[in-house]
């Protein structure tokens, strides 16, 4: 689940790739340049969902990631991504199913506070997709993941003027690979995050 956040890093790069890739194949004229650029959490949503009971999907967020991209647009391949989620920031609408999620037997967030993805390589799918893959960390567990990013668009902002890019991704991981197998096979292996994200040129 928290590397969806992670996922939603290595996401950006693609997407960023994509926005490059887009604009020299595809006829885009985004304003994507050279140089580095931040995260905007308000505008950075990450969804997990996976199955309860064999019937139904259970769901939630994660919310304030961090993170910074660096990338030059005539060297797509040499993007670098680094993203950082707060576990504490889980929400799933009920507060008792959070508290329990962030307690020992799911992230327990007291002894992990924070997930994290590095990008490593971005492989490019499509004139706006691409596969990004990082390492994660969470719940103590580090290990390689594969997120499939979808390039929106870049465009400069009228009121803040730093240019920006935004994308979507999705990808599906298994919690037991990151210790997280409690109640196992009531609540599936299986979870599927979604992300949606903005990043903004530092000034």
């Amino acid at each position: 689940m928290t590397r969806t956040f992670l996922r939603a890093a290595v996401l950006i790069v693609a997407m960023v790739w994509g926005a490059v890739a887009s604009a020299q194949t595809a006829g885009r004229d985004g304003p994507l340049k050279a140089g580095a650029y931040a995260l905007d959490a308000s505008r950075t949503h990450i969804g997990f969902s996976l199955m309860r009971l064999g019937f139904a999907y259970y769901s939630g967020t994660f919310s304030d990631a961090s993170g910074s991209l660096r990338i030059d647009p005539a060297k797509p391949t040499e993007t670098t991504l680094q993203v950082t989620m707060p576990v504490a920031s889980l929400a799933t609408g009920n507060g008792a199913v959070d508290a329990d999620l962030k307690g020992p037997n799911w992230f327990d967030a007291a002894r992990y506070p924070t997930a994290t993805f590095i990008s490593t390589v971005v492989t490019a799918t499509g004139p706006d997709t691409a596969d990004i893959t990082g390492i994660l960390t969470l719940h103590g567990v580090t290990q390689a993941e594969i997120l499939q990013v979808h390039y929106l668009d870049a465009a400069a902002d009228p009121i803040a003027k730093p240019g920006e890019a935004g994308f979507e991704a999705a990808t599906t991981i298994k919690r037991s690979d990151f210790g997280l197998s409690a109640f196992f096979p009531v609540i599936g292996d299986d979870v599927r995050l979604t992300i949606t994200g903005v990043f903004v040129a530092r000034r």
